[in-house]
């Protein structure tokens, strides 16, 4: 068994951040997106990895390198355009040669990881299995139509789903799938779609089963995503204290900080994660948020939020609550009267001033 992770694409909908970072590499309890998903494969003993990255691309090999430190050897994989993910397949085969292999979304992020389903697929001997969860706007993923315990059709981005199900980033083959991503033609979009790859298997007499995921599973494809992502993966951390509290300051709840943190007069409640060299004073940080490493809160609040490395937030006097603070971010008011707003704004920033 192998794995194969998709950390492509241009992220278009968490822009500006991703104008200078690649999605998968935004933190999630300050942790990257795709660690994630190399710890699920890690977990379920694959131990042979490739990933899927832009033509070009050497931001993500940077981070996760051979992939020794997760317990995997990685592989990394050039794509020259993202021309859908039967495309990612197909350009994979060397790589997979004749194994069954773990297909996996690098931006899905779920709690359990990923061995049950492994166990599922191995059990049921089928060509394909698909993870599927209840979801309020299918239309926006592939969608099965079920009767009884059988996938009997499959279709992507319905404007009427046939069912209540999406179908998540989390796929088991065997080798079949490789005739089946070389036999689609591209669709509308001008991309190989993984739905018709699907649907070529059905067609062709393949046994695709499926399993349903119990718990929460997230795709963090807008920020609103991220930030419940951030909170779910919180809701589990364990608290471990490492920051230099004054008498003056309360941390309560499950709270995880790092070294070189220093927190004055200040209240910390959990869960939350604060990273390494974080400054708080004079200031209030709140539940679900993740403060990366080598941040400032001073004389602020802040909860239900995520704020990347180098960021700082000096005298805001509203409350910080549902944001995505990238890199090195300066957040400040002014403290002389009369005040007004000085906002310097990139490219498909987003402000909301309340």
């Amino acid at each position: 068994m192998k794995g194969l992770l998709t950390a492509g694409g241009h992220g278009t909908r968490l822009r500006p951040i991703t104008h200078t970072k690649n999605k998968h590499l935004i933190p999630i309890a300050n942790r990257p997106m795709l660690a994630y998903a190399i710890d699920y494969m890690a977990e379920a003993e694959i131990e042979e990895v490739a990933i899927i990255v832009n033509a070009g691309d050497r931001e993500i090999e940077t981070v996760f390198g051979s992939g020794e430190s997760y317990g995997v050897k990685l592989t990394y994989i050039e794509q020259d355009a993202p021309l859908g993910l039967a495309h990612v397949v197909k350009i994979a085969e060397p790589f997979i040669g004749d194994d069954s292999f773990l297909f996996y979304l690098g931006d899905n992020i779920l709690v359990g990881g990923v061995k049950k389903f492994l166990e599922e697929f191995e059990r049921t001997q089928s060509n394909c299995h698909l993870v599927l969860s209840r979801v309020a706007d299918p239309e926006r993923f592939g969608v099965p139509k079920i009767d009884g315990d059988r996938i009997v059709s499959i279709e992507e981005k319905p404007a009427n789903p046939k069912s209540d199900f999406a179908i998540t980033g989390i796929y088991f083959y065997d080798s079949s799938i490789f005739e089946a991503v070389n036999s689609i033609e591209p669709s509308d979009r001008g991309e190989l779609e993984i739905s018709d790859a699907h649907q070529y298997l059905l067609d062709n007499g393949k046994s695709v089963s499926f399993s349903e995921i119990t718990g929460w599973w997230k795709d963090t494809g807008k920020p609103s995503d991220l930030l419940e992502a951030n909170r779910l993966v919180l809701d589990n951390v364990a608290g471990s204290k490492s920051a230099n509290v004054d008498e003056k300051s309360s941390v309560t709840g499950k709270v995880a900080t790092g070294e070189g943190t220093t927190i004055v007069n200040s209240q910390v409640r959990g869960p939350a994660v604060l990273g390494d060299n974080v400054y708080v004073k004079n200031a209030y940080v709140g539940p679900y948020t993740a403060i990366s490493d080598n941040c400032r809160i001073v004389g602020s609040e802040v909860e239900y939020s995520i704020i990347m490395s180098g960021s700082s937030l000096e005298n805001v006097e509203c409350r910080i609550e549902g944001s995505l603070l990238g890199h090195d971010v300066e957040l400040s008011q002014s403290q002389i009267r009369p005040r007004a707003h000085r906002i310097m704004v990139g490219d498909q920033g987003r402000v909301e001033v309340a």
